[in-house]
């Protein structure tokens, strides 16, 4: 793997199998899933507005609005062969180079996260052990809809399910997910009524009730911005 600086960027080549670089960090953060929380709630609050300006983070569902009676349950799936060993450095001679901004880098050092910033291309040392633990998408939402249907995340009146993925869904892929969704839980009395799934640069915002999608980019000055502010 080659390092070098040029005009105040690094410059990482990595191997054509690589999803991602991992970046370790200089100084030893606490590790919490409340980052991604909170960038959840703040691209809601960005992209989609008055609705879910009231949200706080909590937890069971991870973010709440009391007044309105709204929960959302934040997760994360990924493909179960996006092994540890994609999400690190190949080390082998590769065909891609990235450029991290100097500021970029030092986020990622400092906090140990680096979702948002470089579109995805970097995983940092804290976010690493988050994917880890991640599953599959439909795995992941059949979990999340039985343990809603079950009554774990309380009574609210109203639940939507966020999704972060590091897996590169076609719009198709998110409509044919909307439709799984919409018949595993079709029969249970407590369900969702929305389904946001979240890549770096796009939000897709699916109405289960009416089976459709709507797609929001995300352009890079926005990621950084919602990274700025969930690190805060």
């Amino acid at each position: 793997m080659g390092f070098f600086r040029k005009e105040n960027s690094l410059q990482l080549s990595i191997g054509r199998f690589t999803s991602f670089v991992y970046l370790s960090h200089m100084i030893e953060p606490k590790f919490d899933t409340t980052f991604f929380e909170r960038y959840a709630m703040i691209a809601l609050q960005t992209i989609l507005g008055d609705k879910y300006a009231c949200l706080v983070n909590s937890d069971r569902p991870d973010l709440q609005d009391i007044g309105h009676s709204l929960g959302v349950e934040v997760t994360r799936s990924m493909k179960e062969n996006k092994t540890e060993a994609e999400m690190l450095v190949n080390e082998l001679a590769g065909d891609n180079i990235f450029c991290i901004d100097e500021s970029d880098l030092h986020d990622i050092e400092l906090y140990g996260y680096a979702f948002g910033l470089n579109y995805g291309h970097y995983m940092g040392e804290l976010e690493k052990r988050y994917w880890s633990l991640a599953q599959p998408l439909k795995r992941i939402i059949k979990s999340k809809v039985h343990k809603v249907a079950d009554g774990f995340y309380g009574n609210f009146n109203q639940f939507e399910l966020f999704i972060f993925t590091k897996d590169d869904l076609t719009r198709h892929e998110v409509q044919l997910t909307v439709y799984y969704m919409t018949e595993l839980q079709n029969s249970n009395a407590i369900r969702y009524s929305k389904l946001h799934i979240a890549q770096t640069d796009k939000l897709y915002v699916c109405d289960l009730k009416t089976q459709t999608v709507e797609e929001h980019t995300i352009c890079k000055e926005q990621c950084r911005a919602f990274y700025r502010k969930a690190v805060e």
